[in-house]
């Protein structure tokens, strides 16, 4: 049987939620817009109900979460929506990473292309930015800096905090992606100083289709976004069309889920990724990335590539060279491009990740297959 250890790219569904998303969809299948009957209105209950468990992961206000089809349509939202207040305010600047998602990446350049100024930072080979960095790149006229929380490749964690404190004394909006740690690492997600937050159902046991952009106010003051879509008053006329209740329902589940048992899941994750790292060194292996999430290890074993191991461990493991969304043809890391690793390290990259549900890793087979390959 294979061991599933890919994620990173989407979690297995919590069968209490996927029991919650199929009651909803067969019995309670309601449009949460309709206010004329008991079938509509035990939606719009249900949806306001993961409103209020979403925001609790946070520690936000339940009418400051909308709800969305995942972290990059939140991305985009929060990049996209800040453009007609930028333009307004002469503030066309944004400070972002080289290791960013593409759903960062991408609607930054759009922004790009039509004029805006945009500051990549740097990260060296731990994979993290210098605040210092940051500090310098700031200037009266950014509008924005956004940053991922834990990188979607390597697991690094970009210190949340010191970011916060970086932007203390300056108006520029905080977007954070938090796709990979939201519900995992919700601390350092508290600080109110962070503007916008993305998170995605299906990285923490929702299903896939369903996502939030939390918008926290300054005060009283509501964030200034504009829609990027239109055809509806739905999610305060942010995010048209007709909510998925069901999906909604479960994500919010998986987030109180998550949220009650976060520590004993580290745990978990962390026993795991030791147990793993005691064989892989053996191998000479080198570990790419520095203050690395538990829940995933990228390494390189050299002279072992990336794309022979995955062929040879078909059947053993489910694992991953990189992103999902750019794996359809494969190209180097841009995240591992950015740390500075040379192109043999990149070409040996394997990104192993796991959660509560993996009881054990197969380290026998695992290190007989490599070792076939050397």
């Amino acid at each position: 049987m294979t061991v599933y250890l890919d994620c990173n790219a989407t979690t297995p569904v919590i069968k209490d939620v996927a029991d919650l998303v199929y009651k909803m969809m067969v019995d309670e299948y309601g449009n949460a817009g309709s206010r004329t009957h008991n079938f509509g209105a035990d939606a719009k209950k249900a949806v306001e109900k993961a409103r209020g468990q979403v925001a609790n992961v946070v520690d936000a206000d339940k009418t400051e979460v909308i709800f969305t089809s995942g972290a990059t349509e939140s991305n985009n939202i929060a990049i996209l929506g800040l453009e007609p207040f930028g333009l307004e305010h002469n503030k066309k600047h944004i400070i972002t990473t080289k290791i960013e998602h593409k759903a960062v990446l991408e609607p930054i350049q759009h922004l790009e292309d039509k004029g805006f100024d945009v500051t990549y930072l740097n990260v060296g080979e731990s994979g993290c930015i210098d605040i210092a960095e940051l500090k310098s790149a700031l200037r009266d006229e950014t509008m924005l800096v956004s940053i991922m929380h834990v990188n979607n490749e390597t697991g690094c964690i970009q210190p949340l905090a010191d970011i916060c404190d970086a932007l203390n004394c300056h108006d520029a909006f905080l977007h954070i992606d938090a796709a990979q740690s939201f519900g995992k690492f919700n601390a350092e997600l508290c600080n109110r100083r962070i503007d916008f937050i993305s998170a995605s159902g299906h990285k923490i046991h929702a299903p896939k289709g369903i996502g939030a952009l939390v918008m926290r106010k300054r005060g009283f003051l509501k964030a200034p976004l504009t829609p990027i879509m239109f055809g509806g008053g739905q999610e305060r006329k942010l995010r048209p069309g007709t909510l998925a209740a069901p999906l909604i329902a479960g994500f919010g589940l998986a987030c109180e889920i998550a949220c009650k048992h976060a520590e004993q899941w580290q745990q978990n994750a962390l026993s795991l990724k030791a147990s793993l790292v005691t064989e892989l060194d053996k191998l000479g292996a080198q570990y790419n990335g520095e203050n690395v999430s538990p829940f995933v290890l990228n390494f390189s074993i050299p002279e072992v590539n990336s794309e022979a191991a995955m062929v040879v461990l078909k059947g053993v493991v489910a694992v991953s060279n990189g992103s999902a969304c750019t794996s359809k043809s494969y190209t180097r890391s841009h995240v591992l491009i950015a740390m500075g690793l040379d192109d043999k390290r990149i070409d040996s990259a394997i990104r192993m990740s796991w959660c509560h549900m993996t009881d054990e890793l197969p380290l026998v087979q695992l290190i007989n297959k490599f070792k076939q390959l050397m």
